[in-house]
C-alpha cells in the first residue's frame, strides 16, 4: 500500500503517462475487472494533469506575486513603455522636420554702429 501512495504522489508532480497509469491501477484494483482497471487509469491520468496543472499555477502566481513586491516590471508593462517612448520619438522627429533651425535664444550685448541707444539708457543719463 505504501508502494501505491509513492506511485500516487510521483503521479501528482511528474507526466503520467498511460503505461505508468495502468500500471498503478492494476496495483491498486488486484483482483478488479480489466474494464475498472482501465476506467481507474484514465482516472488517474486526470488527476495527476489537473493536480500538476494547479501545482504549476501556484507556482507561476507567487512568482509573479514575488517579482510585483520587488517591483520588477512584466513583459506587459515594459513593452507599453517601448510603444510610448517610440510614439514619444516619432512625435519629437515629426516636430524637428517642422520647426525652422534656431539661432540661440541670447541677444547680442554688442552695440551696432549706428543702432539707437537702449532707452533706458538715454533716461538714465
Amino acid at each position: 500500500m505504501l508502494e501505491a501512495m509513492r506511485k500516487m504522489m510521483e503521479a501528482t508532480l511528474g507526466v503520467m503517462s498511460p503505461s505508468k497509469a495502468q500500471a498503478l491501477a492494476r496495483s491498486m484494483m488486484k483482483g478488479e475487472g480489466k474494464d475498472q482497471v482501465s476506467k481507474a487509469a484514465q482516472d488517474l491520468i486526470e488527476w495527476s494533469t489537473r493536480n500538476r496543472e494547479r501545482l504549476t499555477g501556484l507556482v507561476r502566481d507567487e512568482v509573479r506575486a514575488q517579482l510585483k513586491q520587488l517591483g520588477v516590471a512584466s513583459r506587459d508593462e515594459v513593452e507599453a513603455l517601448r510603444k510610448r517612448v517610440r510614439e514619444l520619438e516619432k512625435a519629437e522627429a515629426s516636430r524637428a522636420k517642422r520647426a525652422p533651425a534656431r539661432t540661440s535664444g541670447r541677444r547680442s550685448t554688442v552695440k551696432q554702429p549706428g543702432a539707437k541707444a537702449d532707452a533706458t539708457a538715454a533716461t538714465t543719463s
